[in-house]
């Protein structure tokens, strides 16, 4: 099962409906893992750290919030489409690193969007063709 573009919905009403517990645990995990990448960059270099950086501080939060409020398959589904945003990421970082000097820096973001863009969307299809990307059926 897919989801469908017409079952999505923007309501910010909602946002009131998200507990100050869920609140701070996302604070927490995104400062705890914002303070981890500072320590490696400080102990390892910004090399090191910055690949740190690169990890979506929000995501454990998220993910455990998701798990406990709409089950553990939403969740896997969840961590499973972060991981195809995650390799466009990596993909990103890596234009910018050998593009930065080279060429203009608005050409450089923007072949680095783009690259980014299609490794995740190149990722999700591959997994789905392999049966692996679409969501989970219900148990």
């Amino acid at each position: 099962m897919t989801a469908d573009p017409a079952d999505l919905e923007f309501s910010p009403r909602k946002l009131r409906e998200t507990g100050v517990s869920e609140w701070l645990i996302r604070f927490g995990f995104g400062a705890g893992v914002s303070a981890l990448a500072g320590l490696i960059s400080a102990l390892a270099g910004p090399w090191v750290g910055g690949i740190f950086l690169a990890f979506p501080a929000i995501l454990l939060a998220s993910l455990t919030l998701v798990a406990k409020e709409e089950g553990e398959r939403q969740s896997r589904n969840e961590a499973r489409g972060a991981t195809f945003g995650t390799l466009g990421l990596v993909v990103f970082a890596i234009v910018i690193a050998v593009l930065v000097r080279r060429i203009p820096v608005w050409a450089t973001l923007s072949l680095a969007t783009l690259a980014w863009s299609v490794v995740a969307l190149a990722a999700y299809f591959v997994a789905r063709r392999l049966g692996q990307g679409g969501d989970e059926p219900a148990a």
